[in-house]
């Protein structure tokens, strides 16, 4: 897709310059007579966030759109007020038509449609101001940024100072988000609830008995007045009771919901795990991992104190202060709104101090994120850090990252260690107006001495649970944050979608075809124009320098990534109408760095088959050249492997990842750098193995070391994203091109060094 203008008549296909192929033939018939596409955007995403194609085209006259999954096109002529928005989000893209009286269209596509949209909204916006101004639409400079005018790579998609990442602080209404994992729960939350109602009505009784107990029991024997025990064993017996039965309650009530918010917060953990784990890896790649664990681990852990704990204390203190306030003017209204004078004052501070707060509280999480980031960083690393003495260092790190912790941590506190006492001072001095007040009102015979105590208790229980209110702002802004950062992950959507109608995968001969394939990371240029065809079988090695795009390559046919543009299809269908997991179960893949997951031997080779049996294990370890070092272990198949396979060797460690591969017998193999990092002896062992797990699959090698691609019935080069060179060995080294200039380099430092069993 491009934006360059287009004279396309109606009744002519239209061209590929400004459409995807597939779209030309249902665009043209769209099209008026001398009416032309100038570039558009194929929308991907449907209401859902499911993966489904639609178009949105800009012509010189309107714009024309199909949104996913709907078989009418709608279209909207310029006219004033009539403007097209776009941002992006957790993910996914936008793109908004609005005018003077609201929303009239929305379209969702994944990121890797972000550069066509951007593109869709500048020549909207140009074509609308065309027509309103008359002042036709200027073309438009290839080398500068349309928008701040700098200055613009051949290969930039987009504009490095225009790309702005936009900051939401966190609001509190996020929090209203968890009654998603909260409706599960909606019985016990109730009970909860009645109980919380009956243990705060409960607590209301003590300060009500006040009043005859001074008026009918203690001012009449301070007369002169004999006592009246049966009173005082009433009365005694009724706070007694009240106090048994608040205690009763206030236990029910804290453990059914301790429980609940329990399992609301084990299930925002398990849902947020679930859903990281569905992310592509572009996701990954712009996070770390101690931030990923600080907001499902921690950011959790702080809800669920919030649930069970600071929200249940809040609504009780609600329920409190309203059924304080009823009481209170139901005794003496004037009395009741001399109570009510701080409350303004108080109001007006937890306004002022929330959103400092808030924000505030965003920033010590993303800061305590660095913290975690260090651990998370330097613990599997141990061995290198020590291998190159940086104990220091890293130490020294650490003190920083917890440095900067504590130094945000300080300035928060300068605001809160100021709010709490001036709302703890606003609440004595209420206290002393209602005194004040009420001995007036005693001396003029207007209330009694008992009713002043009793309004002297309420009030006191008024203004507990007032500053206990205002104390929870803190509470809720912390909580506010963690849910926001947990969501931020939930709202993400994968650029690699699942298709709303899935093809099911069939048996997969393994033909690989690439149309046209282009990649993008960011605004870098990274594979451009690709097209090959892998037959079933074939095995192909990709060979070029560091950065030609090989990897990416792979990670486009792993469907790690999706394409920018062209498309990858496997026995003619697009791997895109696929579901993610059911493609991804015919693909083997060797990294150059094997992961090795904590558990035993047997575990980690069943890892792609859960449920294989121990025979099955034991042959693919066979087929592996791993069988004879496993049974070498103490335990042999039941060994557990340490951390990342520790207390293995990396021929070790790369052979049972080939037994892993094996198990799962795919009809496509990747082989990334599989034999790099090992010394030749080992690489022999691998290499057994290897030509055990190709045979009658689809094979694709990475590998820097050209000699180990010999056996490879064809040769891709790659340089700069292209493919310059295709062939197999023999073919291309009579050419005397690119792969030949490699071969002879690393032919040479092999001379130079015959002890050097790497190429890097």
């Amino acid at each position: 897709m491009t934006t360059q203008q287009l004279a396309i008549p109606s009744s002519l296909a239209v061209s590929a310059g400004a459409l995807p192929e597939h779209w030309q033939n249902d665009v043209a018939k769209q099209l008026a007579p001398g009416e032309n596409v100038l570039t558009s955007v194929e929308v991907d995403l449907d209401v859902k966030l499911r993966f489904n194609k639609g178009l949105v085209a800009v012509t010189n006259r309107r714009l024309l759109a199909k949104a996913p999954g709907e078989s009418n096109w709608r279209d909207w002529s310029y006219r004033p007020g009539l403007t097209l928005l776009h941002h992006d989000h957790a993910g996914v893209g936008h793109l908004e038509l609005v005018d003077q009286h609201g929303l009239l269209a929305a379209w969702r596509f994944t990121l890797a449609q972000n550069l066509h949209a951007t593109r869709v909204v500048d020549h909207f916006n140009d074509q609308a101001r065309a027509q309103a101004t008359g002042v036709p639409v200027a073309a438009p400079d290839q080398h500068t940024c349309p928008s701040c005018k700098a200055p613009l790579e051949a290969d930039d998609a987009e504009c490095a100072v225009c790309a702005k990442v936009l900051h939401t602080p966190p609001s509190t209404w996020t929090l209203f988000r968890l009654w998603r994992f909260a409706r599960p729960y909606k019985g016990q939350l109730l009970v909860g609830f009645l109980l919380m109602l009956g243990s705060t009505a409960a607590h209301m009784i003590p300060p009500y008995l006040t009043k005859p107990l001074m008026d009918n029991v203690l001012i009449p024997y301070q007369n002169g007045q004999s006592i009246d025990v049966s009173l005082v064993y009433l009365y005694m017996g009724g706070l007694f009771g009240a106090s048994m039965l608040a205690w009763a309650l206030g236990w029910g009530k804290t453990y059914v919901l301790a429980l609940a918010s329990e399992r609301i917060s084990a299930d925002l953990r398990s849902t947020t795990y679930e859903h990281l784990l569905r992310l592509s890896l572009e996701f990954f790649g712009g996070k770390r991992t101690g931030d990923l664990m600080s907001r499902i681990g921690s950011g959790s852990d702080r809800i669920s104190v919030f649930l069970s704990l600071h929200l249940l204390d809040f609504l009780s203190d609600v329920l409190l202060i309203i059924m304080t306030g009823v009481i209170l003017f139901s005794m003496n209204p004037w009395l009741a709104l001399v109570t009510l004078v701080p409350l303004p004052f108080i109001a007006w501070m937890i306004h002022v101090v929330r959103d400092r707060l808030r924000t505030g509280f965003e920033k010590i999480d993303r800061v305590w994120g660095e913290v975690t980031n260090v651990l998370a960083d330097t613990i599997p690393g141990i061995r290198v850090v020590k291998a190159f003495a940086q104990e220091k260092r890293e130490a020294a790190r650490f003190r920083e990252a917890n440095k900067h912790n504590l130094h945000v941590n300080d300035k928060l506190n300068k605001v809160w260690s100021l709010f709490s006492p001036t709302v703890s001072l606003l609440t004595e001095l209420g206290l002393l107006v209602i005194w004040c007040f009420g001995i007036w009102q005693v001396s003029q015979g207007d209330i009694t001495v008992g009713t002043l105590s009793a309004f002297i208790a309420y009030s006191g229980r008024f203004y507990v649970k007032l500053d206990s209110m205002s104390r929870i702002v803190s509470v809720t802004q912390k909580s506010a944050s963690a849910a926001k950062r947990i969501f931020d992950i939930l709202d993400h959507v994968s650029s690699v979608p699942d298709p709303v109608n899935p093809v099911k995968v069939a048996k997969v001969s393994g033909n690989i075809e690439l149309r046209e394939v282009g990649f993008r990371y960011g605004n870098r240029a990274v594979n451009r124009g690709i097209s090959l065809n892998i037959k079933a079988g074939e095995m192909v090695g990709l060979v070029g320098h560091s950065g030609s795009g090989k990897s990416t390559l792979v990670n486009l046919i792993c469907r790690f990534y999706d394409v920018a543009e062209g498309a990858i299809l496997l026995d003619g269908v697009d791997i895109r109408s696929f579901a993610v997991a059911d493609y991804r179960r015919n693909i083997g893949l060797v990294l150059q760095e094997p992961f090795l997951f904590f558990g035993t031997i047997a575990e980690n080779i069943a890892y792609g088959k859960p449920g294989a049996s121990r025979e099955e294990i034991i042959a693919s370890a066979r087929a592996a050249h791993a069988h004879e070092f496993i049974l070498r272990l103490p335990q042999g198949y039941d060994s557990m492997v340490g951390e990342r396979g520790q207390g293995l060797s990396g021929g070790e460690r790369q052979r049972i990842s080939i037994a892993r591969a094996l198990l799962i017998d795919p009809p496509i193999l990747i082989l990334d750098e599989a034999t790099s990092s090992v010394d030749s002896e080992t690489e022999k062992e691998i290499q057994k193995a290897l030509d055990n797990l190709v045979k009658g699959r689809t094979t694709i090698a990475i590998a820097h070391r050209l000699s180990t691609l010999h056996r490879a019935d064809r040769l891709v080069v790659l340089d700069r994203g292209v493919v310059v060179e295709e062939g197999n060995h023999d073919e291309l080294m009579a050419r005397e091109g690119a792969y030949h200039r490699l071969y002879e380099a690393q032919a040479r430092n092999v001379d130079q060094d015959p002890d050097d069993d790497k190429d890097d």
